[in-house]
């Protein structure tokens, strides 16, 4: 399989994952993954023939270039989603980033509504989730599409150099050095709503000590390698297949 098909192959397994893990339902949300050394990007495409994306096939990505157009024609009626410009605006303000999701994860989406912050109510059960209370995600302000290159840049300019950005009533991007981190990004964010929903349901939660946030954030995750698009490895890669086999058991 070449670089190009095995590309589109990982963000179409990205999608799948995000469907199967809650993060986004029907047709809306999407993933989206930077071909190294090119202008172009591989995204999770709209049209009237496509599955959804819990079970988005390779044929349902396509190219495009970054000012969020088709790098070429298709005779599925397939097109770049509305909201293209997520993509391309991080991935012009972010030469670090390979790769981009966008999604619709309710618990998450429930704190924005609320205006309530994620707090950093555990450490050890789930380190990576809990980085992302202990150093507070930014907040785009706006419940509307990023349906426009200007709001696409809003959006770029909120999420600055972090790896996710909570969007007020309406979801999260999450963004990464390949497109697995940035779907793994997506899950612990969720995760990370959901305890916290969950806590406050059942009185009333505390935070854990700071010298135990401090601790926790300098935990190596090994999740990060730098900006070359290539899959993860180490801990990381270990943690993604164990989604994939999840992803394929279900399927059957």
């Amino acid at each position: 399989m070449d670089d190009h098909l095995q590309l589109r192959e990982r963000v179409a397994k990205a999608c799948r994952i995000m469907g199967l893990m809650g993060l986004a339902k029907g047709v809306t949300g999407h993933a989206s993954a930077r071909i190294p050394g090119t202008d172009r990007v591989l995204v999770r495409a709209r049209g009237p023939n496509e599955l959804g994306v819990r079970f988005t096939t390779a044929e349902q990505i396509v190219e495009i270039t970054l000012d969020g157009k088709l790098a070429s024609p298709n005779d599925q009626g397939l097109k770049a989603p509305k909201e293209v410009y997520i993509h391309t605006s991080v991935y012009k303000a972010r030469p670090d980033v390979y790769g981009v999701v966008h999604a619709h994860p309710m618990n998450a989406v429930l704190f924005t509504i609320c205006r309530k912050p994620l707090r950093p109510l555990f450490g050890a059960y789930d380190p990576d989730a809990a980085k992302l209370a202990i150093s507070p995600l930014p907040i785009y302000p706006y419940s509307i599409l990023c349906d426009t290159p200007e709001r696409g840049d809003e959006l770029a300019v909120a999420l600055g150099t972090d790896k996710g950005c909570l969007m007020t009533g309406h979801g999260i991007t999450t963004c990464g050095p390949n497109v697995e981190e940035a779907t793994m990004t997506a899950i612990a964010l969720e995760e990370l709503a959901l305890v916290n929903f969950r806590a406050a349901s059942l009185g009333e939660p505390v935070d854990i000590p700071i010298d135990e946030q401090d601790f926790i954030k300098a935990i190596d995750s090994d999740l990060q390698q730098a900006g070359s698009g290539e899959p993860p490895a180490g801990r990381a890669i270990s943690q993604w297949r164990y989604y994939c086999m999840l992803e394929e058991s279900a399927s059957g």
